[in-house]
């Protein structure tokens, strides 16, 4: 028996999309995060959808048709994220998993929530004036970390 990603355990892109529909909405609607977001792109939430699917085990599309991590990089880079917006931003996309229809076991949220505060740590870094990125990284794979995900026997 294999171990799923934790993409496939999510429910795959359908899934993801699903998180990022009703976390955007919930974006546009909070007046910490709203103004960072108001001239998103209408491919956002799809991009974002497709970032995270990479990021869980997913099929590696967002590097292959939207530039991997040089491309996500170049959107938070000058940006100059508060660690309020930060703390907002991860809060709401935890808190719109449940709407969404994510899994709900303890070990898919620790690990989802576990990517969530590493990478918006990162952005909030990355999004500082006068920071100095490394220009190339893979996009990093998120795996199960310490807890796989419970399946009886």
């Amino acid at each position: 028996m294999t171990t799923p990603t934790v993409y496939e355990w999510a429910g795959g892109a359908k899934a993801l999309r699903s998180l990022t529909e009703v976390f955007y909405d919930r974006v546009l609607e909070d007046e910490l995060l709203a103004p960072v977001f108001a001239n998103m792109s209408p491919k956002h939430r799809e991009h974002v959808a497709l970032w995270l699917g990479e990021v869980f085990g997913g099929p590696k599309t967002y590097t292959d048709e939207l530039g991997g991590y040089p491309a996500m990089l170049d959107h938070h880079i000058g940006l100059g994220l508060t660690e309020q917006q930060r703390a907002r931003w991860a809060a709401l996309i935890a808190a719109s998993a449940d709407p969404a229809g994510l899994p709900t076991d303890p070990e898919f949220r620790s690990a989802f929530v576990a990517y969530v505060e590493w990478g918006t740590r990162i952005a909030l870094a990355n999004s500082q004036p006068g920071a100095t990125p490394p220009p190339q990284a893979p996009v990093p794979r998120w795996g199960w970390g310490e807890a796989p995900p419970y399946q009886p026997s």
